[in-house]
């Protein structure tokens, strides 16, 4: 089984060590230019956060990765969607995208757009997922997502964002309004759900620009 990588935070809701993304993304996600950055152990989380994100900043650190088959064994589905977001800033330019778990092959993408947020897009992106395979005629098919509050969002049908129209998203507004009334129209037969990261890795989906 490979090891687990460890996630600085510097500069989030509460600085520290952690041992999974999920726990590392509770406290940077909303947080103006959070500082975080990804170890391959915890000596070398521990040592870097005694020191400066801007001594770590921009540099490499060991990555693991596993295979198609370490990730079946630990209960992956592969025949699966998996989707992600990314954005630079909160708020700032915003995309998401859906992959084949299995092959990585690109399904969908959407973005950038301007002034959205990290969360909105994992929730539209789950949409977009579920919609397409609905599409697909695969009403059985799972779909992965790294995202707890995505996730919880679509079980209400709703997105409970705190963005702010600015009139340059509008668009994503528009998404937004989309989403929710597919989700109020659309049964829901696709197993949802939670990828994890701290032991397969990153998400098929994901844009690797982690820090």
């Amino acid at each position: 089984m490979a090891k687990q990588k460890f996630y600085v935070v510097w500069d989030g809701y509460e600085p520290g060590v952690y041992s999974s993304w999920n726990a590392a993304k509770q406290q940077i996600d909303g947080y103006p230019n959070a500082k975080y950055k990804s170890f391959a152990s915890r000596d070398e989380a521990e040592k870097a956060f005694r020191g400066t994100y801007w001594a770590y900043a921009g540099k490499q650190t060991k990555s693991v990765s596993k295979s198609l088959e370490e990730l079946e064994q630990l209960g992956v589905y592969l025949d699966s969607l998996a989707v992600d977001a990314a954005c630079s800033g909160n708020p700032g330019d915003m995309e998401y995208r859906g992959v084949h778990t299995r092959t990585g092959q690109e399904i969908f993408r959407v973005g950038p757009l301007p002034d959205g947020t990290n969360n909105v897009g994992e929730f539209l992106a789950l949409v977009h997922g579920l919609a397409w395979l609905k599409q697909q005629n695969s009403p059985r098919t799972p779909i992965y997502s790294d995202s707890r509050n995505a996730q919880l969002w679509i079980k209400a049908g709703k997105c409970r964002t705190k963005l702010a129209e600015t009139g340059r998203n509008d668009k994503i507004f528009e998404m937004i309004d989309r989403a929710e009334k597919w989700l109020a129209t659309n049964k829901i037969t696709n197993p949802i759900l939670k990828w994890n990261t701290a032991e397969w890795g990153e998400i098929p989906a994901d844009f690797g620009r982690k820090k």
